[in-house]
């Protein structure tokens, strides 16, 4: 099975599964009462979206790994390669701590979920056993601009990947948001798979814009399911382990400037506020804040998402210089 049509039957089983999950369980959902609760720290008229199911990262999640068992574990058996499972493995735990941290919310009745400490014990765990699994399997080239960094390096990375993973986790606050950002940056993994004809890449990135197409259909504003920790930290993951992947994981910089200026809205924030008893944005992360000036979500969605786009642009032609 040539490179295209995998691609197309990888986006056509992402975004049927997905959506035909979100048929069936969405009113499951709403039945049983597992809903969203809206914290007092968003804008006051989130309230109104109190009570919306969530978890509805599980649907896209599990349409990737049909996906992906169906057209691209059968090539890793064949050719004993199993680099391409190994970061969709590193999505997958990434998807495991946000599902524990929703379970926790929804029915330990604990509204925060996991604790700071024990989620960044579990990113960092999991991030320093992907690496180590990555460098044995395939290698990590840890020179950059010429100059090896050697063990600095993987410090780096490490830190790197749970702060994005963690910022994927942050921009998911508005309807629509996160599942586009996220489906413009596996546009542009899939774009850079064609590029490089990589089969599996690109099959797992196909696979990912289906998927979160089909999940935006009951995602938009006003939002019938929201995609809770479980699908924000699976996205996060997938994202930076799919660059690592291609050997450029600070690309994530470019790619993920929408998730980085939101994680660092925050820092900026708590450091303003406590240092200098004043508050740069009106609210954080910084999407909210564009919601206080009177954009809507429809807006913010939009422009967000074009900023995403254009970071994705330039990383696409930083990569091939």
């Amino acid at each position: 099975m040539n490179m295209t049509v995998s691609m197309i039957l990888g986006a056509l089983i992402g975004f049927a599964v997905t959506v035909l999950l979100c048929k069936i369980f969405i009113p499951v959902l709403r039945k049983v009462k597992l809903g969203q609760k809206i914290l007092e720290i968003g804008p006051s008229w989130h309230k109104c979206k109190e009570g919306t199911p969530t978890m509805g990262g599980v649907f896209f999640i599990v349409a990737i790994i049909i996906a992906a068992c169906a057209l691209v574990l059968p090539d890793c058996i064949k050719t004993n390669n199993w680099a391409i499972m190994v970061h969709l493995g590193f999505a997958l735990f990434n998807g495991l701590i946000g599902l524990v941290d929703d379970y926790v919310k929804l029915f330990k009745k604990r509204n925060k979920g996991l604790t700071a400490i024990q989620k960044l014990i579990l990113q960092f765990g999991s991030a320093g056993v992907y690496l180590f699994a990555v460098d044995k399997l395939v290698g990590i080239n840890t020179t950059v601009f010429g100059i090896n960094l050697s063990f600095f390096y993987y410090i780096i990375l490490l830190v790197a990947i749970v702060y994005f993973v963690n910022c994927s986790n942050l921009t998911d606050g508005i309807d629509g948001l996160e599942g586009s950002i996220s489906a413009v940056i596996c546009l542009a993994l899939m774009l850079l798979a064609i590029r490089l004809k990589d089969t599996s890449l690109a099959v797992i990135s196909a696979t990912s814009v289906g998927a979160l197409l089909g999940y935006l259909i009951f995602n938009f504003h006003p939002a019938k399911v929201f995609m809770g920790d479980t699908g924000s930290l699976f996205l996060g993951g997938l994202a930076t382990a799919l660059l690592v992947h291609i050997g450029s994981p600070l690309l994530i910089v470019l790619m993920g400037f929408v998730w980085l200026f939101e994680g660092v809205s925050v820092m900026l924030q708590v450091f303003s506020f406590k240092v200098f008893g004043k508050r740069i944005f009106k609210m954080t992360p910084v999407h909210h804040h564009f919601e206080m000036c009177g954009w809507s979500e429809f807006t913010i969605v939009g422009v967000f998402s074009l900023v995403t786009a254009i970071g994705c642009a330039i990383a696409y032609f930083v990569y091939f210089m």
